[in-house]
């Protein structure tokens, strides 16, 4: 009879560390957004059921800087065809971060 590894249990820690990596998908990088940068904030594509709260958590842990506001907008896929066809875009939602004074995102740089 063989017994059975015990599977290793993940941490509080990096539960969260899983987590916040979940809540963003990806930096909005469009001229925008780099207009944006100038005024101290910051654009990202989010899960479409991520809240505010999942969003400012997740840029404080993730980047170590200070959220002061966080605004979120939901676009609606659009329908498109494609020969006889008919499909749909998926809906994305994007955040916009206002970072607290003195703050600062360097997107080239990455995620520590």
């Amino acid at each position: 009879m063989k017994l059975g590894r015990k599977k290793k249990e993940a941490t509080a820690s990096t539960q969260a560390r899983a987590y916040h990596y979940d809540v963003i998908v990806s930096p909005v990088v469009t001229e925008k957004s780099t207009a944006a940068s100038e005024q101290n904030k910051v654009m990202f594509n989010v899960r479409l059921d991520a809240d505010k709260a999942a969003i400012k958590s997740a840029v404080e842990a993730l980047f170590n800087v200070k959220v002061s506001k966080v605004n979120t907008l939901v676009r609606l896929g659009k329908q498109r065809r494609f020969r006889n066809t008919l499909g749909k875009h998926s809906d994305t939602k994007k955040a916009i971060i206002t970072l607290a004074e003195g703050q600062s995102i360097d997107m080239a740089a990455g995620v520590k």
